[in-house]
């Protein structure tokens, strides 16, 4: 590698360098990611010839000029990240990438999580991090010959949503409910934890867990460095349900995995959809998980949704919101309002 070789540290508000960086992860068949905050880039003789970013405690967006790879630039790199990652008080780093930089990262001590193979390997520094949450869940397991899950964001928590955990618990011995733990929603996660918890209020056999970065995250859904969208949508999938059952289904002996039917979203009908494959598929050595789709609840024949009651709360609109919504979200709902109607007076 070359020794004039200089590395820097680009932040979002650089829009000049941020541009290069573009078009550089461009010519590498890559697509900036809007969630990262600053940038490692290397330059040679003034050319950007290697970067990489961090959005959090995630690595995105690493890419290499072609004639220099192979030549430790690329180990470089990566050391870099991890140093400005500790730096940013991130430890628990996770990174997605394509398979052929798996040896570079393993370097760096990274581990695969899960892979789609011959595209892309999710990687964390950690060989064990996954299977000491796996334990954790374990100590929660239930008896029972069908046990099920649900995962849900719950933005907010509204009719819709109690009626597939009531469905999906009177269905099963034991009900695992996983909240999204992600806090890019447009409520915030412990408030949408609070209001599961409260409007699940009295079902007995119902468990519900906090989130991690194993399920429905940024992590698991890394969409940034390939650049076919139809390619991207079937890696979310794949690495998403490969971790759930290889990991997480197994620690909590579920069997069952419930979901609504999904008249609006395209994304999530198809993470639907393309469940009952990798749940069932041979290709993965976990006993297979059976799909349950309970249809949707209506309310005077539309489905009711979060989006649809986010779209009535800018107008205040209680009245429309009630009917959608267990009285807990309601209440929390209107302190919301009421909040923002003092904020704006003042």
């Amino acid at each position: 590698m070359d020794s004039h070789v200089v590395f820097n540290r680009v932040y979002r508000t650089d829009e000049r360098t941020v541009s290069a960086i573009k078009t550089f992860l461009r010519e590498s068949d890559l697509s900036i990611d809007r969630t990262i905050r600053v940038f490692v880039t290397a330059t040679q003789a003034g050319r950007l010839v290697a970067c990489g970013g961090i959005a959090d405690n995630i690595i995105k967006c690493v890419a290499v000029s072609p004639e220099l790879r192979g030549e430790g630039l690329g180990l470089s790199l990566a050391t870099e990240l991890v140093n400005l990652a500790w730096e940013m008080n991130q430890t628990q780093l996770f990174l997605c990438t394509s398979t052929q930089n798996e040896s570079l990262f393993r370097q760096c001590g990274f581990y695969p999580v899960a892979r789609v193979p011959g595209v892309m390997v999710l990687m964390e520094n950690s060989p064990c991090r996954l299977a000491q949450y796996a334990a954790r869940l374990a100590h929660l397991r239930k008896p029972g010959k069908k046990i099920g899950a649900i995962v849900m964001n719950a933005n907010p928590f509204t009719r819709g949503h109690q009626y597939l955990v009531q469905q999906a618990a009177a269905a099963c011995n034991w009900l695992h409910l996983f909240l999204v733990r992600e806090d890019t929603s447009r409520f915030r996660y412990q408030d949408r934890f609070d209001l599961v918890v409260a409007g699940t209020h009295g079902i007995t056999n119902l468990t519900i867990h906090e989130g991690s970065q194993y399920i429905i995250s940024r992590a698991t859904f890394p969409c940034y460095f390939i650049k076919e969208k139809g390619i991207v949508d079937n890696c979310y999938t794949e690495i998403d349900l490969k971790i759930f059952r290889q990991s997480l289904a197994p620690a909590l002996g579920i069997t069952h995995r419930f979901v609504g039917s999904e008249p609006f979203c395209a994304v999530t009908e198809k993470y639907n959809r393309d469940m009952h494959y990798w749940l069932k598929t041979p290709l993965l050595t976990a006993p297979p998980i059976e799909r349950v789709e309970i249809e949707r609840l209506k309310y005077k024949g539309t489905p009711v949704s979060a989006s649809w009651v986010r779209k009535l709360l800018p107008a205040g609109n209680m009245q429309a919101i009630s009917p959608l919504v267990p009285e807990a979200t309601q209440h929390y709902l209107e302190r919301l309002l009421a909040k923002g109607q003092k904020t704006a007076a003042t």
